[in-house]
């Protein structure tokens, strides 16, 4: 499975325009950029949380992927928001744990400015 392009084609990320830079051997990345629609606050652009969210969950999916080869529904995800998404925001993912029925994965987000936006774990159906 040719993952960046399985990513690239799904409505919802081609959307909000999330791209999936990097994903094998249990690890992934990916980047949005942030433009005025997809803002909380109409005085300065800073991202949604669903954006974020949504940013956390693409790319830890594509990291479980690259361990699968297969799609993988969520489950759960748990994210907690550590800082406002101001610029384009960055995502790093890693497998923690794959079972034979369920993949867990953690998240990091970041801005341009290097802040630490939210940190997530995704829970997965693998098989």
């Amino acid at each position: 499975m040719d993952i960046e392009e399985f990513f690239e084609r799904m409505p919802f990320a081609r959307l909000l325009g999330v791209e999936v830079t990097e994903a094998a051997d249990g690890h992934a990345e990916g980047r949005v950029e942030m433009r005025e629609e997809l803002s909380w606050n109409s005085d300065r652009v800073m991202a949604h949380g669903g954006v974020t969210f949504t940013l956390a969950d693409t790319v830890g999916g594509a990291a479980l992927v690259s361990e699968v080869d297969q799609p993988v529904p969520t489950i759960d995800m748990r994210i907690d928001y550590l800082d406002a998404g101001t610029g384009d925001l960055r995502a790093e993912a890693d497998v923690v744990r794959l079972g034979g029925d369920v993949g867990t994965v953690d998240v990091d987000v970041y801005a341009t400015d290097g802040a630490h936006v939210a940190t997530a774990r995704g829970v997965y159906k693998t098989g």
